[in-house]
């Protein structure tokens, strides 16, 4: 039987960046990485851009617990992202939570 992660929850977010605002998305998103550090429940949190399409941009991120996760969402700089610096950049956004399988 596989084993599972008991806590941690594993965010994968990923945007389609609007034609041309691809290096505009790249550093608000990089300004998000210093403040989540800091974050107590932080475990991994890494931005990536895709080789074939520089559209696409995303974040793997991955907390000690959903609760930690929660506190994350509800900071400023994540809610002032998503309301007000998202809009003009971003096409697409599909935010999927997992569970990681452990090796």
């Amino acid at each position: 039987m596989l084993k599972k992660a008991e806590s941690e929850i594993v965010c994968v977010a990923q945007f389609i960046a609007k034609e041309g605002k691809e290096d505009e998305l790249l550093h608000a998103l990089h300004s998000l990485l210093q403040p989540t550090f800091k974050e107590e429940g932080y475990l991994r949190y890494e931005l990536n851009q895709a080789i074939d399409n520089p559209r696409g941009i995303t974040f793997i991120e991955k907390f000690k617990s959903k609760d930690a996760f929660d506190f994350h969402c509800s900071t400023p700089y994540v809610k002032g992202f998503f309301n007000n610096v998202a809009p003009p950049l971003v096409d697409n956004v599909t935010v999927t939570l997992y569970k990681e399988i452990l090796p």
